[in-house]
């Protein structure tokens, strides 16, 4: 049986960690390269969080932090390497078939097609045929998850998707620059106005509304004034914190059918 692509995904926040985990289940090899400190938000479900030295687990899918010699030994345990080093020189290493850029970054990335036979972009900030060969849909509507072989992905709207009445006001922004350290927990359910972090010890971090502990960025991450570092779920217990989202599957699935595309009927034509 021919083996499937090898895979490296840049970036283990939550969508990242999405895709890994849907072609890691499915016997694709992946690798994530990450940052020293990255500051996801929905840590439960992020395969970055292996960067502050525990190993986690999303759905029964393991990661661990890896250094660039021990990551073909962890993939072969059948589990994620991360690997805090820049993707350039781990793509140089791994020699991937396929590079997913899961960074969100909203922007132009620095990607470059030559990294890899195929090179997958999620959202804004590529344009397919430029520095990537394919674009994933990440807003959310009509159109997520769809795959672009043309053209890019809109544009971000700067809003997060409106739960129960609530958009904006879900998002836990920093009120100042430091280091932040929590006070609750990932999966509390806490009141509007409650403490839920200090930043250097001494600017409070309030919850914006009611409801569930959705997400916080890491103890010890420096964050910016108004940087977003959490996230508040209006809906409570009736939603889960440690399970990968609806949005998540959806990118996911088509990321798994750009790199199918490729390896079953485009590949073969060359």
């Amino acid at each position: 049986m021919t083996a499937l692509p090898r895979v490296l995904v840049i970036g283990g926040g939550e969508m990242g960690s999405a895709v890994a985990h849907r072609l890691r289940r499915l016997g694709f090899e992946v690798w994530i390269a990450e940052i020293e400190k990255p500051k996801c938000i929905r840590r439960l479900v992020c395969f970055a969080s292996a960067c502050y030295g525990e190993d986690i687990s999303v759905e029964g899918m393991k990661a661990r932090r890896s250094s660039l010699d021990e990551a073909a030994d962890i993939a072969a345990a059948g589990e994620i390497p991360v690997i805090a080093e820049d993707f350039r020189g781990i793509a140089l290493r791994m020699r991937p078939d396929v590079i997913v850029d899961a960074r969100m970054l909203k922007r132009e990335s620095d990607i470059s097609r030559d990294l890899a036979p195929l090179v997958i972009g999620l959202g804004p900030g590529f344009v397919a045929g430029f520095n990537v060969d394919v674009v994933i849909e990440t807003n959310r509507g009509h159109n997520l998850g769809r795959v672009i072989e043309d053209g890019e992905a809109e544009a971000a709207t700067g809003q997060p998707a409106p739960v129960m009445g609530f958009g904006k006001e879900r998002v836990v922004r920093a009120p100042a620059q430091g280091v932040f350290k929590a006070s609750a927990r990932i999966g509390d359910i806490v009141a509007k106005g409650a403490i839920i972090g200090m930043i250097d010890d001494f600017h409070k971090v309030e919850a914006p509304i009611g409801g569930l502990v959705r997400g916080l960025v890491a103890d010890g991450v420096m964050v910016e004034r108004n940087q977003k570092i959490g996230d508040i779920d209006p809906r409570g217990r009736s939603i889960r914190a440690d399970t990968i989202s609806d949005k998540g599957r959806a990118i996911s699935g088509g990321v798994l059918e750009a790199i199918l595309r490729w390896y079953w009927y485009d590949r073969k034509e060359d």
